[in-house]
């Protein structure tokens, strides 16, 4: 390899795991897009700030809050907090998941926005894990003083009526009674539903989530039978016992809200969803808002109606106890919060410890730390949920013990087997702004990748385009044939910069797809995530199948039961000129998930987030 390429790589490399972690806080203060929660974090509450001559705060906040924060934000406006601030503060939430908000933070980089006003003078994490976490990786001055204002507990939702067949709400559930499902080759048959097929969970990914990051948590607690004082040891003499839970896991999100979005669509279509999942790892005020009709927890705007599910999701308080994410808010010491919004910043987290403001947040599914407080009409069995429950409080363990438990699931997740599909027609000639072309872009996001995947994860990649053939099939070039990474990293980087050399004509999307999915229907195996990434930048021009017949026969596994080795599609709308509606029903069809890299100049950071999924 010669030393540019050996440079070139090496600084990959060591970027990879930042633009992996700093995909969804990226994106989200680039895209400014309201509501916006597919599979990267949307900037809810992105409306701006007004030219009103106040002090503008910006919270730095976790999907589910941005809502509630919208909500204390103006009512913090008419408080006795604020009316004691000599300038007056106008405060927006924005929507930055914890895990990547916390890296980033740990990185001491400015933060990744053009607009100065979108950087944080306020972080509100899930929970208080990432702010130690932070303050051990960076500065303990970086973080200030957190202090938490409300609380909601780790839970699993399940449709009722598979809780019901597990004895539900009768019988205590434990973690261990859902590990033996997943350990029990007859799945849901064990407990007199065959039809019900395998057992399945969801997991998001303990670098981003905090829920992925407590249920490993809750994991270790369980496997060691402790209810306190969880050790580094405990962890690791927990392996064996993760490692059998996580075979149940469908694939890791980055956030719940895009599985919740997914049953949510199942059950609205006559399916009970069982298809798809058996249970979600969640916070209990993610499952309300399911309840409630907005599964992705996006900003609600004024007029929209929430239409409930037809199946309601329950919350299982796993017996041998849950975490909590006690959602902590802080004026961050960086250098861009001037005096002026610390002092703003501090009234506003001050204002959250308030009776007034402590009223607010049952309203919006959150438990107050005020007990005095009511919980109001939406902590009730109707909507799912036990106000006396969790009966087990597991506390946060040390900083050493939650590193363990995340060192620990990469070696004990669930192992993948994934073919990445690259359009490689004419049009990915096409700049992209930043000096790329969109295929360099695409070449680049797939090698920054590649440090994801464990030496013992499957990865193969394809491109397409039409005149070009192989064993594959036609419209197919192969760049590397599905198996193991083992050593061969250095290879596949320099095999995707041969792609720069391809010779590039049509668009056959839906034959290619349709080819993939085969092969990898054929070599797919149980206990592993089976899935395909498709990458293309315009809409069919050369296919011999119609996207009706491609859905047709891609989703003929999505039915009751499912499918004991799904293959799911998870799509990149790459530019403007993709086509979204097609490439989402291609995901639907397989229980996938689209992911929009409208903004072609991210597609590094986009890629990240899909792999994140694996």
């Amino acid at each position: 390899m010669s030393a540019p390429r050996t440079a070139r790589r090496f600084l990959r490399r060591r970027t990879a795991a930042t633009l992996a972690a700093m995909t969804i806080a990226a994106l989200a203060l680039a895209a400014c897009t309201p509501g916006d929660d597919t599979g990267v974090d949307g900037a809810d509450g992105g409306q701006g700030f007004p030219d009103d001559g106040c002090t503008h705060i910006t919270v730095a906040t976790s999907s589910e809050k941005v809502n509630m924060l919208d909500e204390l934000a103006a009512a913090f406006k008419e408080s006795p907090e604020h009316k004691g601030l000599e300038t007056c503060a106008t405060v927006r939430p924005t929507n930055v998941s914890s895990g990547n908000a916390a890296r980033f933070l740990s990185s001491g980089d400015d933060w990744p926005s053009d607009d100065r006003t979108l950087w944080p003078t306020l972080w509100s994490p899930a929970s208080t894990v990432w702010t130690d976490r932070v303050a051990a990786a960076a500065s303990a001055n970086l973080v200030g003083e957190p202090k938490s204002f409300t609380r909601t507990p780790v839970v699993f939702g399940m449709p009722e009526p598979m809780a019901k067949a597990l004895g539900w709400p009768d019988k205590p559930i434990s973690i261990t009674d859902l590990e033996k499902l997943c350990q029990d080759p007859e799945g849901w048959g064990s407990v007199g539903k065959d039809i019900w097929g395998a057992f399945k969970i969801s997991k998001t990914n303990p670098n981003t989530s905090t829920t992925g990051l407590s249920t490993i948590l809750m994991q270790s607690y369980e496997a060691s039978g402790k209810n306190a004082d969880l050790t580094a040891a405990d962890v690791e003499a927990s392996a064996d016992f993760s490692r059998v839970f996580e075979e149940c896991v469908i694939h890791y999100g980055d956030t719940t809200g895009n599985v919740l979005s997914t049953l949510y669509d199942e059950t609205q279509n006559g399916s009970n969803g069982s298809a798809y999942v058996s249970a979600v790892a969640l916070e209990e005020t993610s499952l309300l808002n399911y309840n409630q009709g907005n599964p992705d927890s996006h900003t609600v705007q004024p007029g929209e109606t929430l239409v409930p599910p037809k199946t309601k999701l329950v919350a299982v308080y796993p017996s041998g106890g849950s975490m909590w994410s006690d959602n902590p808010i802080t004026v961050l010491g960086a250098n861009w919060v001037t005096p002026e919004q610390r002092t703003a910043g501090e009234a506003f987290a001050a204002y959250l410890q308030t009776a007034e403001a402590q009223a607010i947040l049952p309203r919006y599914g959150f438990r107050p730390l005020d007990e005095s407080v009511p919980l109001g009409k939406l902590f009730t069995p109707n909507f799912g949920v036990d106000p006396a429950q969790p009966g087990v409080t597991l506390p946060k363990p040390a900083v050493d013990v939650i590193s363990t438990a995340i060192d620990q699931w990469t070696q004990v997740r669930k192992p993948s087997s994934v073919l990445e599909l690259i359009d490689i027609s004419g049009s990915m000639d096409d700049p992209i702004g930043d000096g790329r072309s969109r295929l360099d872009g695409a070449i680049q996001g797939a090698q920054t990748t590649l440090d994801h995947f464990r030496s013992t994860d499957e990865i193969g990649v394809w491109a397409f385009t039409t005149d070009v053939a192989s064993d594959a099939g036609e419209g197919i070039e192969v760049v590397r044939d599905v198996s193991a990474l083992g050593s061969d990293g250095e290879k596949l980087d320099s095999s995707l910069d041969d792609l720069r050399y391809a010779q590039r004509n049509g668009t056959p999307l839906y034959d290619a797809i349709l080819t993939a999915y085969e092969a990898m229907s054929e070599r797919a195996e149980p206990g592993r995530i089976n899935a395909i990434v498709v990458l293309s930048d315009g809409e069919d021009t050369d296919s011999n199948i119609s996207l009706d017949s491609l859905i047709a026969k891609i989703g003929q596994t999505s039915k009751e039961g499912g499918d004991a080795a799904p293959v799911r599609i998870f799509p990149i709308a790459y530019g403007s000129g993709a086509d979204t509606s097609a490439l989402q029903r291609i995901a639907d069809a397989t229980g996938g998930q689209l992911f929009d890299a409208s903004n072609a100049e991210r597609i590094d950071l986009v890629f990240a987030s899909v792999i994140n999924n694996f």
